[in-house]
């Protein structure tokens, strides 16, 4: 009788807490002009400027393993300027391994004498309560304009929030946008596809290079925020020209009241994963550090209550555990699970790299949302009132069925230890049903049973209790003014 009593008032409790930080969001979001954020439309697109570009090369390069060593050849033919922006900045990180090391610092400092060098990066917390502190980012910065590179440091941050972007431009030609730092703090961002046990944190990670005129937008971007931190003007990048037959368009998180030139802000991310995940018909598939927007668990629910097809699934990717110190996500992991209501809709995995009865987690950075393999984002973004309502973040958004599909193959052939080929042609809920969901619970049990695991699945469990569900939404109320 107490413990019904407790789990009901556990519950009510919950759900106020929840609906007072959306309707706060709301609020919020209403008095800046972007209302329209929160409501389900058949664009997909965001609104606005910036619009969906044409002629676009986009290449989804997937692990640091695949990524930097091509970042870095891409730096190496820079002519006039390189321009780098990021959440923080590892001088000593190596970019390439193989074949000869070739390492961040030394390569800036060989760009730096031949074509302008320009890195911003957050400046760190104003007090010293989480890292890097604002003394570390000094230090890099001293290194790096010890190396000739023109360096400025963001600090018109909200209050308790950062810039969390990771973006590079090179000539206005070629551009990265995704999930992937410059840095080897918290962890070792060089892993490959394949995971291979490592005494140390496996990282998973992805970020997109692109070539043609979306490009533009990512220097335009660059241009505006280095213009209101360093006040140094540059000429706008000229209209690049087209260089692929992609559709890409760039959006953004900036809030408001932060920058002179954008004083109502920006949530075009949250603009389109709202309308994206409104749309969902079979499948929503989510790879993200943190789940645990209330805004979109609330959409992602209501699809498990009231599937719109009998093959409709969701499978999110996140780490086994968060670095924030909590893992918020495991509450909303439960709050799905229990819309979900035992229909096998809805699967949480973790990534483990394993080495006989040794195991150690990957750690999940990427961030990417795949919806009915049509709509695709990359970029910076979490799935958390960070990234959606604070920091400063910066995604890609795609509607090429094409580009969907191929990169969720290779997404689930690489967590799934399959060939793509072996994914391709086969159908999504097929594929969940038969291979996610058999081996994710297997390896949940092995591990629940102390015994080795043999699959880079795991399960990831929900929190069985409401009030442990709540630091996310708490957190996204608190520190949200």
């Amino acid at each position: 009788m107490d413990s019904d009593l407790l789990g009901r008032a556990d519950m009510f409790i919950g759900d106020r807490i929840e609906a007072v930080t959306r309707a706060h969001h709301r609020r919020r979001l209403a008095r800046a002009g972007w209302g329209r954020a929160f409501e389900p439309s058949s664009r997909l697109w965001a609104d606005g400027d910036t619009p969906p570009r044409r002629g676009n090369d986009v290449e989804i390069l997937i692990d640091g393993a695949g990524f930097l060593p091509r970042l870095a050849d891409e730096l190496e033919r820079a002519e006039s300027h390189v321009h780098i922006a990021g959440w923080y900045l590892s001088t000593e990180l190596a970019l390439v391994r193989e074949n000869g090391r070739r390492v961040l610092l030394d390569l800036l400092e060989e760009l730096a004498r031949k074509v302008e060098v320009r890195v911003l990066l957050w400046a760190g917390p104003p007090l010293p309560l989480f890292r890097p502190s604002r003394s570390e980012v000094r230090d890099v910065a001293k290194r790096l304009r010890g190396a000739g590179t023109r360096v400025a440091l963001d600090a018109k941050e909200r209050p308790l929030h950062c810039h969390h972007e990771k973006l590079v431009v090179v000539d206005d030609r070629v551009a990265s946008v995704g999930g992937i730092d410059l840095t080897s703090f918290n962890g070792d961002r060089y892993d490959s596809n394949a995971h291979p046990w490592r005494p140390a944190l496996g990282w998973h990670d992805a970020a997109a290079l692109v070539r043609g005129p979306v490009v533009g937008d990512v220097a335009e971007h660059f241009r505006f925020r280095w213009q209101e931190v360093a006040g140094e003007e540059f000429p706008a990048p000229a209209p690049p020209a087209e260089s692929g037959e992609h559709e890409l368009q760039l959006v953004e998180t900036i809030p408001e009241k932060v920058y002179r030139a954008r004083p109502y802000g920006s949530f075009r991310i949250l603009e389109t994963y709202v309308r994206a995940l409104h749309s969902a018909e079979r499948l929503i598939y989510l790879e993200s550090q943190f789940l645990w927007s209330p805004e979109l668990v609330e959409i992602l629910a209501g699809k498990l209550r009231q599937p719109p097809h009998d093959d409709f699934r969701i499978v999110a990717v996140l780490p086994a555990r968060a670095d924030s110190g909590n893992d918020d996500s495991r509450g909303q992991v439960g709050v799905l699970a229990e819309a979900d209501e035992g229909a096998g809709r809805f699967l949480a995995c973790a990534l483990y790299a394993r080495n006989g009865a040794a195991r150690e987690p990957i750690y999940v950075h990427a961030k990417i949302g795949i919806v009915d393999d049509r709509w695709l984002t990359i970029g910076s973004a979490n799935l958390n009132e960070h990234s959606l309502f604070n920091d400063s973040e910066v995604n890609l958004v795609s509607c090429e069925p094409e580009l969907a599909r191929s990169t969720r193959e290779r997404l689930w052939a690489e967590h799934l230890e399959l060939s793509v080929e072996e994914v391709a042609g086969r159908g999504t809920a097929e594929l969940v049903d038969e291979r996610w969901f058999p081996i994710a619970e297997e390896q949940l049990d092995r591990r629940n049973r102390g015994e080795p695991l043999t699959h880079r699945l795991v399960r990831l469990p929900g929190a069985s209790r409401r009030s442990r569900r709540l630091l996310g939404p708490l957190q996204g109320l608190v520190v949200d003014g």
